[in-house]
């Protein structure tokens, strides 16, 4: 029985907690061949393949054993703010929506930074719009890329029955964050 037990943790520099905890990277296999997963690791006991020091076991494999995968991700951004209450400032600005419209200002934002040509047709203007946008590029729901908000709204958080890839509306939010704060970054610096 699967569990589909990981979370994403965002790190400016991923080894610096993969310094301080004991963890075990999780492996992936990948055409054939066994190799280190990019993000994920343990933090508990797992067996371990001492040849490719990697959990002995696939992400897939540990998942249904019941192991946590945790993915710690790389997230430059995060080297831009000072502190505390750099972040909470930059959070309480609002995006600069209007420079969507501008290729050189988009190509620089993370997770939007290929799609200046939708973007400056749909022009996002809010955190709820740009989770709409992000959630429309994934291949489940292209269909609607072009299409006016409220019927994006009708059904962009709706699970594809044909169980292609698509975000659920807590983490294509979660994205939509990351790229206003990030958007405020570029803009104030």
């Amino acid at each position: 029985m699967s569990h589909h037990a990981d979370i994403d943790l965002d790190f400016g520099d991923r080894i610096d907690i993969i310094d301080i905890i004991k963890c075990t990277p999780a492996q992936i296999e990948v055409k054939g061949e066994k190799r280190k997963h990019n993000s994920g690791v343990y933090i508990q006991a797992i067996p371990v393949d001492p040849i490719i020091d990697t959990a002995s076991l696939s992400y897939k494999d540990a998942d249904d054993r019941g192991y946590f995968k945790l993915d710690f991700l790389n997230v430059s951004i995060y080297k831009h703010i000072r502190d505390y209450e750099h972040y909470d400032e930059l959070l309480a600005l609002e995006p600069p929506w209007h420079r969507l419209a501008e290729k050189e200002f988009v190509e620089q934002i993370i997770h939007i930074g290929n799609y200046h040509d939708m973007l400056s047709e749909m022009l996002p203007d809010s955190i709820p719009r740009m989770g709409m946008f992000i959630s429309a590029i994934r291949p489940a729901k292209r269909y609607l890329l072009g299409k006016p908000w409220n019927i994006i709204a009708e059904s962009i958080w709706t699970k594809p029955k044909n169980n292609q890839y698509y975000f659920k509306q807590a983490h294509a939010i979660s994205y939509a964050m990351l790229v206003a704060l990030h958007m405020n970054i570029v803009h104030t610096t």
